[in-house]
């Protein structure tokens, strides 16, 4: 099978138009149309049903995006490992959740390329099941998570706290007033929601609600309100005032762990990349 008719079917799946994908792709409508057909009788399923005027994925078709990004993801290490630069001796193949990229990878994997001249990252972001799943089938080396799986084959390895303030637009907020108005509630796991409601179920109603730090934080910068936000990510725009504190209100914290097999053959590798995380408390 080989992969462009893999990322075909993703981006046709994506858009759910043959036109639209082939823009994308850079291609004809009919070479589109001609791989996704090719795709589906190797396969021996249809993958949309074209029966109604808006293209739709059948039930084979939902099935097939998650091991259409596993393939993908597997050649493009493949690739990185078998044709890897003259410069270039090792490959490390991270996992993530968005928001812990959002949050704290991308200065890290600065450092790595900074102080490992020698090595080569691929990176990739999925669900908490399916990153363990990978580090457990040896897809990817290190996966990061907000909470600790409990599976013997895997290390787990506290990296980083990351401390939670709810910040505003507005200046002078206290948290004891009823003005906190335009509330974003960020989705940073059961364990800081529950704390959260707890704390505010008499005092807050969230408007919106949003699971990425990073996408809450550009809808308040833009559209004004207040939002509980990783330090790492509000610093700057409290520097710069277009953030401030709300005064008295809980700091909260979420604790963000790296996992590895505990028989992988990079395990030295690994734990030499987790070592360029500062220290945690």
């Amino acid at each position: 099978m080989k992969i462009e008719l893999l990322t075909t079917f993703l981006e046709v799946s994506r858009t759910l138009h043959f036109r639209i994908a082939s823009e994308s792709l850079f291609i004809t409508q009919s070479a589109v149309s001609a791989r996704i057909k090719l795709l589906e009788g190797e396969l021996g399923v249809l993958l949309f049903d074209r029966s109604q005027k808006n293209l739709k994925l059948t039930s084979e078709g939902h099935r097939l995006i998650k091991h259409a990004n596993e393939l993908i993801f597997m050649w493009q290490k493949t690739k990185q490992d078998v044709g890897v630069a003259d410069n270039t001796s090792e490959q490390l193949a991270i996992g993530s959740i968005m928001s812990i990229w959002d949050i704290i990878l991308h200065k890290w994997l600065y450092k790595l390329h900074c102080n490992k001249h020698d090595l080569g990252l691929l990176t990739n972001t999925n669900s908490p099941i399916e990153l363990r799943r990978s580090v457990l089938n040896g897809v990817i080396d290190i996966a990061f998570l907000f909470d600790t799986p409990f599976v013997d084959e895997l290390i787990t390895e506290k990296v980083a706290t990351v401390p939670l303030h709810l910040v505003s637009t507005t200046e002078h907020l206290n948290i004891h007033q009823q003005t906190l108005s335009e509330y974003v509630m960020v989705d940073y796991g059961e364990s800081v929601n529950a704390q959260h409601i707890r704390a505010f179920q008499d005092t807050v109603t969230a408007r919106h609600y949003m699971s990425q730090p990073s996408v809450a934080l550009d809808f308040i910068l833009e559209a004004g309100g207040c939002a509980y936000m990783p330090m790492q990510l509000a610093y700057k725009h409290i520097q710069d005032k277009r953030l401030f504190l709300v005064k008295d209100a809980p700091v909260y914290s979420r604790e963000i762990f790296a996992i590895y097999l505990a028989r992988s053959q990079k395990k030295t590798l690994v734990e030499e990349a987790i070592q360029f995380f500062p220290e945690v408390s």
